[in-house]
Order: C-alpha cells, then structure tokens, then sequence
C-alpha cells in the first residue's frame, strides 16, 4: 500500500481509522491514527482498504470520520435492500453507495462499508461483493433480532431491580413472573447446591451480585430480595408437595359454591342430639362432633359424627383427584397445607356450631365391659351445639355440667378398661407442639387431659365400628394393623423407672403401623380390626372409607374393588410418607430455633434411655417442654436420671443442637 492510503485496522478489537506512512521491515506497515500514534501492523490485521487517488495525512482523519458518522443510518441499508432483493444477483460496494448516496465518493464507499460490516440482516458477502438475502431470510433474523433485544431490555431491568432490591430493601417490589423465573435458578441452587441444573446461571447470577458462588449465598441472597423469609421452609421446598390450588381447580370450587351439587344421600335428621366439637383453638377444619342419645333402659348411645366431604365431590373429579394426589394435609409449625382447598374444608365440608351439616355418623351402645355392643353407621345431618376447646371440655367435665359430656367420659373410661384387657399399650410419654406466632416459635406440653383422653378413645370407637361393619359386609377398607411388639423379658422392665422412662423403653419396640386391605390386629389399640374413618376432611385413606360405606348403605355399586383399595394404598404412600417427613423436619427446626431465641436458661431434663451406651450418648426429655433430644455425656448417665442442660449451640439452618450437661441439684422436680 502507498503512502497516504487510508485504512481500517483491528487495534484491541476496536475499529481504527489510519494512514499509511510506509513499511517497517519484510512485513509490517506504519499506519498513523488520529492522535498522531503510529502503530506497527501486520497486514492480517487490515480490515479495509480505501481505493483512493488522494493522499490523506493523519490530521485529515477526524474531519472525515464526522463526514462518515453523518451517513451511518442503518435503516439505508432497508431500502437498498428493497431496490435490489428482487435481482437475486450480486452487487458491488459501489453500486450500494450509489444507491444510498448517489455518489461513489471515498466517503460514501467507506461509510457504505461500515453499514455491511455491522450488518446482519439485509446483505452477506460473498468475497469482495454484496448479496440480498431472501426476504423470508430478513423476517426471520428481524424477529430474532428483536427476540434479542427484548431479551437484553428485559436483562437489563433485572439486573437493575436487583440492584434497587439489595440496596433499597424497605421498598417493597413486585417481580414480574419473568424476572421470578430468572430467579428461580437462585432457588434450586441453594436447595440441591451443585447437583442443581442449573448451577453455571445460578453462579453467573451472585457474581454479577459480587457474592459468592454457595448455597448459602444463594440463600442469603433470596432472603435479602425478599424471595424467601429467613426461615424459608426448605424441608417443604424439598419436596413435590403443592402449596396452592391451580387457578382451575379454585373455579371448580367457587362453581360447587355458587351452585352446590343435590346431596342425594337419604339422611338421618340428627339435628336434636346435643353436640360438641372438642378440638384445639387453631383448629379450623372440624371433622368430627360427640353426642349422646338417651335411650328408655336408662342407657345411653354414644354418638361419633364425621364431616362427610364427599357430599361435595364425585369419584373421579377433579377435586377428587387432587386430593387423592395430595393424600393428606400437612400441618406444619407455620402453616396448613390442606388437602382441600380451604373454602371448602373450613367451610361446608367443616363442621361449624350453628350450622346444619351432613355428616356420616357412628352410633355405639357399649356393653357392660365397654366392648362394642349393638352399633349403627348412617349419613345424616347434624347441628353442633358447642364448639369446645379440650380446656373447656375438662373444665365442664371437673364442675358436671353437662350431664351428656360426662356421659361420654364415662363411656371413654369404659373402652380404655377394655381395650386395656384386650392387652393395647399405653405410651405414656407427654407430647409438645410448636407453633408459630407472628414469627416466634412457641412449644407447650400437650398434657394427656380428660378430654382428650375422652376424644383419643371415640376415635378409635368410630374405627373399630367401622372396621367390624366393613368386615361382616365385605366392604373392602384400607384397614391399620400393628404387629405385637417384641418386648424384653417382664424382670427387665419391671427394673425401670416407672413414668416415662418406662414408655420410652416400650415406645422403641412397637413395630410401625401398617395399611391393607385385610383386617388384622392393632397390638398397639388392643383391637382385632381398625380402620382410620375420622378425618375425610384431612386424609384421603379415611375418605376411601367413607366412599365405600356410604356407597353400600345406599345400595349402590361400591366405588372401588379391593384391588383398586390396595392400589390407592400403595399410590398414597409416597405422600403421606413425604408429609410425615416434612412435619417432622419443619418441628425440628423451628424447635431448634426455639432454643436459639431462649434466653440464658438451665433447663431440667430426664434420662429417658441409652442410644448408643458404649458413646455416652442418651436420649434427654426437656421437662419444661416435653422436648426430646439426643445428647452426648462426658458421664455415664442412668435412666431415669434428672440433669441439668444448657444451650451449648443452636443452629437451626445447619440442624444443629447441643447441649451441654451443667452442675446443679439432680433431684426429681416437683
């Protein structure tokens, strides 16, 4: 190239404008920018070459770049595109220069250059020319174009909304389902870590963010934006169990509300009997209600009423269908996750004082020894009088006042003497429940009162009278049976401590309770036959039940055959499984957070028994919240040993709790 050739060069992957000056060695010409800086270049790196009679200097460089910038409108390119695409034949660079500038000036071909290098569009190259693409060609890439653009737009905003989240936290925003996709790789990340599939978006993502690439950071990183709270349930997150009903299910619901299906069931008006729901104060769908009838021999017949649900649904729909898929609500420290939608299972399906409700009821006349004497189901209606709390049922029960409540606490003292001699065993260990209030956990002792001893008994009244119905009809159920426990030799457990020591000792050899389709003992209820019928409103296997006798008091064809009881069965498992799984992973945590924001206490606990003997390491009691917990000694330690506990380290996130044992008087508490 001669001197004062202008030129286009690649310098640091920017587009340099220069001058020929002359050549450096074999190889390398001297090309002068703008600013007076000469560059030694290899030809590969010229992009362009100006075919030119004039001679340019470096300081005519700027003068002619403005000239250029003053052409470089993309949309030209448009309508040469238009003149030419019907040709269908190639074009030089000088005819397109013509076209969109009139004229073949240095200029114009270097600016018309420009415009088909940043070009992607209208034109490809075919070596030193020019060819219109096919205008199918052109739509396309515009569409794609666009895609991108859009793509870029909506980046942008992302990353601009983070940035306002993180640094404005008291500003509440709303995330477009778009930008809550984009964030959802956050989510996976730091529920499965580097297993997650999408783990490189999730890491692209916290390092724009400037943080690192954990799970924890992750974590953190939704709690800051406001995506999760900062004891996001992940144990629930975990699993496949649904929060929400689909849009189309909720219009199912509002359609059944608005129109309500004809309850074509022949009922029995129960509407007159005194009735009691006897539950705990949260509780807000109410599946089950107590009454007694008086009866002319001075004896009395206990009545045990059931929600009936399936009032509300056909076998096969739709609300069917989702509750059998999710199995059983789930009841968490923080929150219920029904099996039917709310609407629903606290209203019409839930038995409300004041309001007639259909109901499947259970009508028993106990024999003299509290065995079941002459016993009745029937679907009826029912007209709950009282709603108890189990504290306003014992107080009833200590003052007599309602003649009817003592009644049934005398029937239910009656089937615990029975059941006793039939040889069911009695866990006696206290309970605790956690819950949350208004973002602070709270754990009580669930104390094993008259009332809940009297409701406990009538539910397992209700299963075994439908378990011995089903059995003499041929109805197939999804029956629970439990194996005789493997217990050690009587000197040996009559060595133990008596209380809760004892129960603990009988509570690790009871085997689990099963579910079939055959009637067997229940060693743990000291019954021949059981079946779950008392919460249709909360499981589905107890709404199997419900189906399939309600269909045979009808006369009609049953529901499902017994094969298809023992499908259900096995097809409920996973999820009821998964459910158990979560409550139990969710109380952990929020009871390890329990013990977080406690103050500085010593708490009095219990040596309930060995786990692993040889490590000092024993299963504790916390006496104050019936709390049981694993903890290592640096002693060896007894059964039935009172200690004292600390707090050495609560971690819930990490599920970590430690105690540590604290001198102090060891003596039984009063």
């Amino acid at each position: 190239m001669e001197k004062g050739t202008l030129v286009e060069f690649r310098h640091h992957n920017e587009r340099q404008l220069a001058v020929v000056q002359g050549m450096e060695g074999k190889k390398n010409l001297l090309l002068t920018v703008a600013s007076g800086q000469t560059h030694s270049v290899h030809p590969r790196q010229i992009s362009f070459s100006l075919p030119s009679r004039d001679m340019f200097r470096p300081q005519d460089l700027a003068e002619f770049w403005q000239e250029v910038e003053k052409r470089l409108d993309p949309e030209a390119l448009g309508i040469a595109w238009e003149l030419l695409q019907e040709s269908h034949r190639t074009v030089e660079l000088a005819d397109i220069a013509q076209i969109l500038f009139s004229d073949t000036s240095t200029i114009s071909i270097y600016a018309t250059y420009r415009l088909l290098a940043d070009d992607r569009v209208y034109f490809k190259q075919k070596a030193e020319s020019f060819e219109p693409r096919p205008p199918q060609q052109v739509r396309e890439i515009q569409h794609q174009l666009l895609l991108a653009q859009q793509k870029a737009q909506e980046q942008t905003e992302f990353e601009q909304r983070l940035r306002q989240a993180l640094t404005h936290p008291q500003q509440a925003l709303a995330w477009t389902a778009a930008q809550r996709q984009r964030l959802e790789c956050l989510e996976r990340f730091a529920l499965h870590g580097e297993a997650s599939s999408d783990r490189e978006q999730a890491h692209k993502l916290l390092s724009f963010l400037q943080r690192s690439a954990t799970p924890e950071a992750a974590f953190a990183t939704l709690v800051d934006l406001q995506i999760w709270s900062k004891h996001e349930n992940i144990a629930l997150k975990m699993t496949g169990i649904p929060t929400r009903f689909s849009p189309q299910l909720e219009q199912w619901v509002s359609e059944l509300l608005a129109d309500p299906p004809v309850d074509r069931t022949q009922r029995r008006d129960l509407t007159h009997l005194h009735t009691y729901t006897i539950d705990d104060a949260s509780t807000r769908d109410i599946d089950d209600a107590l009454s007694v009838e008086w009866l002319a021999d001075q004896g009395c017949r206990v009545w045990v009423h059931i929600a009936d649900p399936s009032r509300w649904l056909v076998v096969g729909d739709p609300l069917d269908l989702e509750a059998r898929r999710r199995g059983t609500s789930v009841y968490l420290p923080e929150q219920v996750i029904p099996m039917f939608p709310e609407r629903l299972s606290t209203g019409p399906m839930s038995l409300v004082q004041g309001e007639v409700r259909e109901a499947l009821s259970f009508g028993v006349v106990l024999d003299e020894n509290g065995g079941l004497g002459e016993c009745q189901i029937v679907p009826s209606w029912v007209k709950v009088t009282y709603r108890l709390t189990y504290e306003d049922a014992d107080e009833m029960l200590e003052l007599g006042a309602e003649k009817e409540l003592t009644a049934l606490a005398t029937a239910a003292h009656l089937r615990f003497r029975w059941r006793t001699a039939q040889g069911s065993i009695t866990i006696g260990l206290p309970e605790q429940d956690i819950k949350i209030v208004d973002g602070i956990p709270q754990m009580r002792v669930i104390e094993d009162t008259p009332a809940r001893q009297m409701v406990a008994e009538m539910m397992i009244l209700t299963g075994e009278a439908a378990a011995q119905f089903a059995g003499q009809q041929g109805i197939p159920l999804p029956y629970r049976h439990q194996a005789p426990p493997d217990l050690p030799p009587p000197e040996e457990l009559a060595q133990l401590p008596p209380g809760p020591v004892y129960s603990f000792a009988l509570m690790r050899c009871m085997s689990k309770a099963e579910m079939g389709i055959a009637a067997a003992p229940h060693a743990g209820l000291g019954l021949s036959a059981y079946s779950q019928v008392t919460s249709p409103i909360r499981r589905y296997a107890d709404l199997i039940a419900h189906f399939q006798i309600k269909a045979f008091l009808a006369g009609d064809p049953l529901p499902f055959s017994a094969e298809q009881v023992q499908q259900l069965i096995l097809a409920l498992e996973p999820s009821s499984s998964e459910a158990v799984q979560v409550e139990r992973k969710s109380k952990r945590y929020w009871s390890i957070e329990y013990f977080r924001q406690h103050p500085p206490h010593i708490w009095r606990a219990l040596i309930l028994g060995h786990l692993r003997e040889y490590e000092n390491l024993a299963l504790v009691m916390i006496d104050e919240v019936a709390f049981r917990v694993p903890v290592r000694f640096h002693r060896h330690v007894q059964p039935g040993e009172w200690i004292n506990l600390e707090v050495d380290h609560a971690d819930a996130r990490a599920d970590v709790l430690e105690f540590r044992e604290v001198p102090g008087d060891s003596n039984t508490p009063d």
